[in-house]
């Protein structure tokens, strides 16, 4: 019996830590890993492009709170990972990128497609390293996927270098060891209960760690229990459901909205597992004047306008239920909440019969709720269309809209919704898309369509850069630089083998959403939208004002 080699090592290691999918593109560096993988239980997923592989693996680890697995070769492959990776880091999604490298007897002389790898990606990863020895192997794994998934999750990056993936290598995994939960101190538990007993006015404001928590119940129940509105990140989505009577929706928005009245009068800011990079403060808290109780699992960042008076660090849910039963404040109303709600709801509802066509974007996301269960997924691309999803598409279950928010990174659609179909098959799923972002990484639909994983891409077709027009359009009062043309997206669709659909009628949208869902290959939906809606709204915004 011949001895295993590093790659062999590195696998055996990955298997121990139970991951399930490896994305990523084969190249000369990275032979070692790939013939590894031939006999291993871990299935390799052959990308189109290594940004793809990296935001699968994102998407991945964002869904399961497992590290998502990418890997590319050296050089070009590895610096295509980087959006993806970055992307991650930021978002608070864990992830492992492994890179293939040159042999390290070629490191200390100018070599083809030789990068720093470990110095390039210090930047966008919690923690990276080489494997320079063999026997290192084990330990470089285990750390790799503890540090990703430990709190703040995010990214980190394994480079192993081709000569040492092919010597032989004594070891074998480590034991996995058990996460321990963390709680938060009484005396901080008890200061937050007062504080929140003596606001008259306190507003919740939930972010992404409340879902990486697992702390939704809780939440919902702290809220209901209390009587204190919540307000979502849009990373936060599912928080609360929507549907809930003290769920205000979502805030983020960098324009006034409804949402912006209820933290101008609040006077007790309650934040649940929020991320600065989630929202500023300094939008919703300018002059750092609202008292903030903090509440997360790690403490508060550093920032003008984010001083807690009170940190909650320690277990979410635990924290939420013994404040709860230390705040003497039941059943005491929030004179702003019921009118917000009612004006959120109104604002939303006011488009559900709207026929115009192009079909406004309000339009659209309203249908798409129309046809997606509580459990069913979104994945949002980057563009002026998320801005609407972040306004408009309502979650009643947590994981269910995910939006890039800290990267905030074009293309995450496609490939985020053939990850999201791999871990939740029983489940529809529709990337959002413009047709910006739609063309960015398209390719993975032959991805999905070879791996047999069916989901709906539904464009958002406008033929130019919506958000910046938008932007451009606000600031400058005209766009420039923004338009392109767009190929036949339902030719292109049928040329891979894929179901394509075009809307023509604004009556016609749900009937093909509902058409392209019931397919067994991935469908495309071109959708013509109305994006002069975005100017009236920012007009509208800048005229709201707040209920007295």
């Amino acid at each position: 019996m011949s001895q295993q080699n590093t790659a062999e090592l590195l696998v055996k290691c990955l298997e121990n830590e139970g991951v399930e999918y490896i994305f990523g593109l084969p190249g000369e560096e990275n032979l070692h890993i790939l013939e590894a993988l031939k006999d291993s239980t871990i299935q390799f997923i052959t990308v189109r492009h290594e940004q793809g592989a990296a935001f699968m693996a994102d998407v991945y680890g964002r869904l399961t709170g497992k590290a998502g697995v990418c890997l590319s070769t050296l050089g070009p492959g590895a610096t295509n990972l980087m959006t993806g990776v970055a992307d991650a880091n930021l978002d608070g999604a864990p992830l492992v990128a492994i890179t293939g490298q040159v042999g390290t007897d070629r490191m200390h002389i100018e070599s083809h497609q030789y990068l720093d790898l470990v110095a390039m990606f210090a930047p966008v990863t919690k923690w990276n390293k080489q494997i320079v020895r063999p026997g290192i192997t084990p330990e470089v794994v285990r750390k790799a996927f503890k540090v990703a998934q430990k709190e703040k999750p995010g990214a980190v990056h394994i480079d192993l270098p081709e000569n040492i993936a092919a010597m032989g290598a004594d070891g074998h995994p480590l034991r996995i060891d058990q996460k321990e939960k963390i709680y938060a101190s009484y005396r901080s538990i008890n200061a937050a209960a007062l504080a929140i007993a003596r606001a008259k006015n306190p507003l919740i404001l939930a972010g992404n760690g409340t879902i990486r928590a697992k702390a939704t119940e809780s939440l919902t129940e702290f809220a209901t229990r209390l009587n204190i509105p919540v307000a979502n990140t849009f990373m936060g989505k599912g928080a609360i459901p929507y549907i809930h009577p003290l769920s205000l929706w979502t805030v983020g928005l960098q324009q006034r909205d409804y949402i912006t009245c209820g933290f101008e009068q609040a006077d007790l800011i309650i934040a649940v597992g929020y991320d600065l990079i989630e929202y500023s403060p300094k939008k919703w808290n300018p002059d750092g004047t609202t008292p903030i109780v903090h509440i997360a699992t790690h403490g508060a960042e550093i920032d003008s306008s984010y001083i807690p008076e009170v940190e909650v660090v320690g277990d979410i849910a635990d924290a939420l239920d013994e404040i709860g039963k230390r705040c003497d404040r039941t059943g005491k109303p929030i004179p702003f909440s019921a009118t917000l709600r009612k004006d959120i709801r109104e604002d939303y509802e006011q488009y559900a019969n709207d026929e115009g066509f192009p079909i406004k974007p309000q339009k659209i996301i309203y249908d798409l709720r129309q046809v997606m269960g509580s459990e069913d997924i979104v994945i949002s691309d980057v563009g002026a269309h998320k801005m609407w999803i972040a306004r408009h598409y309502h979650a009643e279950a947590p994981n269910t809209c995910i939006i890039s928010n800290g990267f905030a990174a074009m293309g995450i659609a496609i490939p985020g919704a053939l990850a999201a179909k791999l871990v939740h098959p029983d489940r529809k799923v529709v990337a959002v898309t413009g047709d910006g972002g739609f063309m960015m990484n398209s390719q993975e639909l032959e991805t999905a369509i070879r791996t047999k994983t069916p989901f709906v891409t539904l464009i958002f077709n406008d033929n130019a850069y919506g958000l910046i027009g938008w932007k451009q359009n606000n600031q400058f009062g005209s766009s420039s630089f923004v338009d392109f043309t767009n190929p036949d997206f339902v030719k292109f669709a049928e040329s891979m083998g894929l179901k394509g659909y075009r809307v023509t009628a604004t009556e016609d949208l749900i009937p093909i959403l509902k058409e392209a869902l019931a397919q067994e290959v991935p469908a495309v939906i071109d959708c013509p939208v109305d994006y002069g809606e975005n100017l009236r709204f920012s007009e509208k915004a800048g005229d709201l004002s707040c209920p007295i």
